[in-house]
């Protein structure tokens, strides 16, 4: 008899693959934990609204990095632009170390499709990319640069062949130079920061979110955290509120759980593998190693 279980179909597709992330998240998350969390919600409402309306589609939302799919690569890169363009107009009014930046990178290649994931070495060079970029910067690969380069309004810095991890050949890189003026076509304009009251708290009925949460956020016994997620479930605070459940409320983890989690990560060449050790363990004993590691993977 035959199994009604079947294996989800793996489509294969050449697509654009745009990969984002926040640079010194770590550090900012140090420095204000809630702050860090409020900008990184206000900044992805923009940065999502602004792949949407390139006809975009959103994979990977892990933490504080963005992996997107375009059909075109042109629409690709004028998000890209677009979404620099909008952080740093974000960023006028805040002091330089409170900054939150992104890092992208481009690539256009073969990816595959499965259970509504993305991967392949299409996606791997242009998370590569993203890391060799500069602060507010784009990264894209020469076959993004020969498809677009006549058709945007950009110059191309070529940085020359680059060898990058788990990829057999070097990667041809080239940044991109845009001028702050430039307004990227996308088929609608997203919301900038600061402006509706999906991005920013401006409302009367913010003021209320946060008057609340101020009057909570010293919470000790989880009562008042779940009174908040259930009033504001979608709400500026409402992950900081969730990760203080979580971490408050549960019984306290056997120290042997993190050695042996970083001992299974601390020798991968994969950078992710160790990231995941950062999210699940940002204060942990092996978190100033981790940073460093990451930082040297990044350089």
């Amino acid at each position: 008899m035959g199994s009604n279980l079947e294996a989800p179909p793996l489509q294969r597709k050449l697509a654009a693959i745009l990969a984002a992330d926040v640079e010194g998240y770590s550090r900012l998350m140090h420095l204000d934990e809630e702050r860090t969390l409020a900008m990184l919600t206000a900044h992805r409402a923009v940065v999502d609204a602004l792949i949407e309306s390139a006809n975009g589609q959103i994979f990977g939302t892990a933490g504080d990095s963005v992996l997107a799919e375009f059909p075109s690569v042109v629409e690709a890169f004028n998000c890209a632009i677009a979404i620099q363009l909008a952080i740093a107009q974000a960023n006028v009014d805040v002091a330089p170390d409170s900054q939150m930046n992104f890092r992208i990178g481009i690539n256009v290649g073969d990816v595959m499709v499965k259970n509504g994931d993305i991967f392949g070495d299409g996606v791997n060079i242009a998370a590569r990319l993203e890391a060799l970029a500069d602060i507010g910067g784009i990264c894209v690969t020469r076959g993004v640069r020969d498809h677009i380069r006549d058709r945007v309004n950009a110059k191309f810095d070529d940085l020359g062949e680059h060898t990058v991890k788990n990829i057999a050949r070097p990667v041809r890189v080239f940044k991109v130079l845009f001028d702050p003026s430039y307004e990227p076509q996308l088929a609608a304009k997203a919301p900038s920061e600061g402006q509706g009251e999906d991005v920013t708290l401006q409302t009367d009925d913010d003021q209320t979110e946060i008057a609340f949460w101020e009057s909570i956020r010293e919470d000790d016994d989880g009562t008042e955290l779940r009174l908040y997620l259930g009033r504001y479930p979608e709400g500026v605070f409402s992950n900081l509120a969730k990760a203080r459940l979580e971490r408050d409320l549960t019984p306290p983890e056997d120290p042997a759980v993190e050695v042996s989690f970083w001992e299974s990560v601390r020798d991968t060449e994969n950078v992710e593998m160790i990231k995941a050790y950062l999210e699940r363990y940002p204060n942990g004993k092996f978190a100033r190693l981790a940073e460093i590691l990451v930082d040297q993977n990044n350089a």
